[in-house]
């Protein structure tokens, strides 16, 4: 015999003050999550040699920028790359640390 389902309200904990707050932080997870997978595409591509200085550059110059926007969206929001690792459980963490 299956449990009647909870409403809404009990099973998801969301007040206004703290709802903005977790949309933000996993949004910027998110970013985070993709952000950190292109710099490891980079540096294989790099290791592989498949592109060129140019490339290098850009890119680099394009995953610092990207970093530095990050790191000023935490501050800005009170966040810290800690509070962006998501725990999954048995699975561990999503983001390496």
């Amino acid at each position: 015999m299956t449990e009647p389902l909870l409403p809404l309200t009990d099973r998801i904990e969301a007040n206004a003050d703290t709802v903005e707050r977790e949309l933000l932080k996993l949004v910027l997870t998110i970013v985070e999550l993709v952000r950190q997978l292109m710099e490891r595409q980079a540096i294989r591509r790099m290791d592989e040699g498949d592109l060129s200085t140019a490339q290098v550059e850009e890119l680099g110059l394009g995953l610092m920028r990207l970093e530095d926007a990050m790191t000023a969206l935490r501050e800005q929001f009170g966040l810290s790359a800690s509070d962006l690792n998501i725990d999954l459980g048995p699975l561990g963490s999503l983001l390496p640390e």
